[in-house]
């Protein structure tokens, strides 16, 4: 089974759904013979030709705009915007248009051929601009799917499937793992779940729950957390819009603690539906409040970021803080 970066992964999936569906076309922002900013669409321009793959205007508002046109008429388009800072002008098409459609239709038709593909994300020096995690905002949309891969494993195996359910899709690529993160990656075709999270790590003391490129943290925690004694259970939620509610109250229900890690400011984040869903379905099984180690209310800052990460050191403290109450 070949080694592969979670960069290459989204791009063999690209690759992999072009080569079975004529219906499945690429674009955004510079995603054509330059393979867009992070590489991702590199060389499927090349090989799939102008038609399937191309550049458009510097405008998400259009590109999202032409690719419900597009799904609406069957066609499976997968839209790039080239940084989730940027999705913002999108969002009355995404909000507006592609949760909606099915739902105004009473299902006679649908874009539900849609992906929107976008990095997201800090710990690239990236600044105010180009390092926040805005899930938590579509998250709030019934009509859409959220998804979060934390390794190339998942990023092929979820991407495929994204393009592939009948429902339209924001993915979330964490670009501080884009050549961060290797690990082996099937050449053949594969799908997996959208809607099942995955426990990472077996434990009994307390559960660790992250999406993306937070599953790393935890899991760094959870180790440190082991060096002490603490058996932590880790869990990969992967989508977060519907999210595997079961699997996480099962957890809780065994360990009694429940810490969750996000990237995103801890007002308003996702962290807090999950607190709230948790706290009503596992109260009496609650050793501890539930603690969330997010980012700070900020903007995003450049000189300032190692401070704002919601980290392992963070999340080793959350952990105590749980144990010791």
């Amino acid at each position: 089974m070949p080694q592969m970066n979670l960069l290459q992964a989204v791009n063999h999936a690209l690759d992999c759904a072009m080569a079975v569906d004529d219906d499945v076309l690429v674009f955004g922002e510079d995603v054509g013979h330059f393979g867009g900013v992070f590489r991702a669409t590199s060389q499927l321009q090349v090989k799939y030709g102008r038609h399937r793959c191309f550049n458009t205007p510097l405008t998400e508002q259009g590109i999202v705009g032409f690719a419900n046109g597009l799904a609406a008429f069957g066609m499976k388009p997968i839209a790039e915007i080239q940084f989730a800072d940027y999705i913002f002008p999108a969002f009355d098409q995404l909000v507006n248009e592609t949760a909606k459609f099915r739902y105004r239709s009473g299902n006679q038709f649908n874009v539900g051929g849609l992906t929107v593909r976008t990095p997201y994300g800090g710990g690239i020096a990236g600044g105010l601009y180009h390092s926040q995690s805005p899930e938590a905002y579509f998250t709030h949309t019934p009509g859409l799917k959220v998804v979060v891969p934390s390794n190339p494993y998942q990023a092929k195996g979820l991407l495929l499937a994204a393009i592939r359910e009948p429902d339209p899709v924001i993915f979330f690529e964490p670009k501080r793992l884009y050549r961060a993160s290797t690990g082996e990656v099937p050449s053949a075709d594969y799908t997996l779940a959208l809607e099942q999270a995955h426990v990472i790590r077996e434990g009994h003391d307390l559960t660790l729950l992250a999406w993306g490129a937070q599953v790393e943290i935890i899991e760094q925690a959870a180790v440190t957390a082991a060096a002490q004694g603490i058996a932590c259970e880790v869990i990969d939620l992967c989508t977060l819009l519907p999210w595997d509610v079961e699997t996480v109250v099962r957890s809780v229900q065994k360990t009694g603690r429940l810490v969750i890690n996000h990237e995103a400011p801890l007002t308003g984040g996702f962290a807090g539906e999950i607190a709230a869903t948790i706290q009503e379905q596992c109260f009496l099984s609650l050793e501890a409040p539930i603690q969330r180690v997010c980012g700070l209310d900020t903007p995003f800052p450049l000189c300032h970021e190692k401070a704002y990460m919601p980290d392992a050191e963070k999340t080793w403290a959350a952990i105590l803080h749980c144990m010791n109450y």
